[in-house]
């Protein structure tokens, strides 16, 4: 008992540390860096990231398929994580604006495929029917995480700057995978076959992968929801920081203090999410978790002062924590044990290519009416609405699991 306990922290322990890299250098710091500190456009920042999110979509599926089919998690998740810390750190080293961009892309893409392996270790952690606890308490350190980063890199920036979160924030990420890397350990039996033959059952189980998910309406739709509402959800994560600088007048010391709020609710979020998510289901869980994304969006649109949006910051915040806690969830529900890393491989296609067309809207309405001034950012931000209705009305075609008891998926 001792032992799976120290396991399921150890694995928590990965969201603590991946976290701080998604807040620090997605979210927070190199959005700024390169809008304001650079004096980039943010459809520049939108390409790195797209570009980055591309081909770890192209990736993901690939990386899901070879984990399975070689049985192994771990490895892969060691190396991933260890190079998006080196190229994170570099970006602390350059002081040019497409180099910065251009090591930004490598890190990102890495920090996304390790995300894959994370993901994948949660069914042989879980014991039965406490997917959805486990996955909200990942989720919920993960927000610690978030807390904790932006506490310890906020003396480095005040300091010296936006660029000087860079080095500190890989150190931080590297740091606290450490538990995850020694104490969870892979259960799926070694594939002794050669490499090349790995690669090739890794293709064949793909095409297969597809086939069942167009056999199965319930695993297409979700996939088809979470693409659509991600579009949004990616895109505010992206750009909050550069909206409530720019459109709202937050000072920095008041950005990182409006992080922190937001993310103390995304915990409670998370937390409360899993038990709900193991009550209620997956599915109803991740629907009432939309309609309040469409109510936090809304808000975010027709905010004109700061204390409004003070408001909108722990909405956001719990919307979140609940987002990733169900959908994971959901994604296990939905698969096969066998399939599992495909499964995520193909539900972290969904999510990067979201990662792809999002900001790159956001990036092309804030350029192509620029003559608006600050109006332009509250264009993009309605714009978000409409991605996360469409998800609504796909993911309510997925029948509910707890109802669904005679799926063979």
């Amino acid at each position: 008992m001792l032992n799976r306990k120290l396991t399921i922290f150890s694995w928590s322990m990965y969201d603590f540390a991946n976290t701080i890299f998604a807040m620090n250098v997605i979210s927070l710091y190199f959005a700024l860096w390169v809008t304001v500190d650079m004096k980039g456009e943010d459809i520049l920042y939108s390409l790195a990231l797209s570009g980055s999110m591309l081909l770890a979509a192209i990736s993901s599926p690939i990386m899901g398929a070879i984990s399975d089919r070689i049985g192994k998690r771990i490895p892969f998740l060691i190396f991933f994580t260890f190079t998006c810390c080196i190229f994170t750190a570099l970006i602390g080293l350059t002081n040019r604006l497409f180099f910065g961009l251009l090591l930004f892309a490598i890190a990102n893409f890495c920090y996304q495929i390790a995300a894959i392996f994370y993901n994948a270790l949660l069914p042989q952690i879980s014991g039965k029917g406490q997917i959805g606890r486990v996955s909200g308490y990942g989720t919920s350190l993960g927000y610690c995480g978030t807390i904790a980063g932006l506490l310890l890199v906020r003396p480095f920036v005040l300091k010296y700057g936006r660029q000087a979160a860079f080095i500190p924030t890989a150190f931080l990420f590297l740091l606290f995978s450490i538990p995850c890397f020694l104490f969870v350990k892979d259960r799926l039996a070694e594939r002794r076959d050669k490499f090349e033959l790995q690669i090739r059952g890794a293709f064949r189980k793909i095409k297969e992968a597809f086939v069942n998910i167009k056999r199965h309406p319930d695993l297409f739709n979700f996939l088809i929801a979470a693409f659509i509402a991600l579009n949004a959800i990616n895109t505010i994560i992206v750009f909050m920081s550069v909206y409530i600088k720019k459109v709202m007048g937050f000072t920095d010391p008041e950005i990182i203090t409006f992080y922190i709020i937001s993310t103390i609710f995304a915990i409670i979020g998370s937390f409360i999410a899993g038990f709900i998510t193991d009550s209620l289901g997956s599915k109803r869980t991740l629907s009432i978790v939309l309609g309040l994304w469409c109510i936090s969006i809304l808000l975010a649109a027709i905010s004109f002062n700061k204390i409004v949006f003070w408001v909108v910051g722990p909405l956001v915040g719990i919307c979140l924590g609940a987002t990733w806690t169900s959908a994971r969830a959901l994604v296990i529900d939905l698969s096969p044990p066998q399939m599992v890393g495909e499964v995520f491989g193909f539900y972290g296609l969904a999510g990067k290519s979201a990662s792809i067309i999002g900001p790159l809207i956001w990036g092309l309405i804030v350029w192509a009416f620029g003559f608006l001034g600050i109006l332009k950012y509250r264009l993009a931000i309605f714009a978000l609405l409409l991605f996360l209705g469409v998800g609504y009305l796909f993911l309510r075609k997925v029948q509910d699991k707890k109802i669904a008891l005679g799926d063979d998926f």
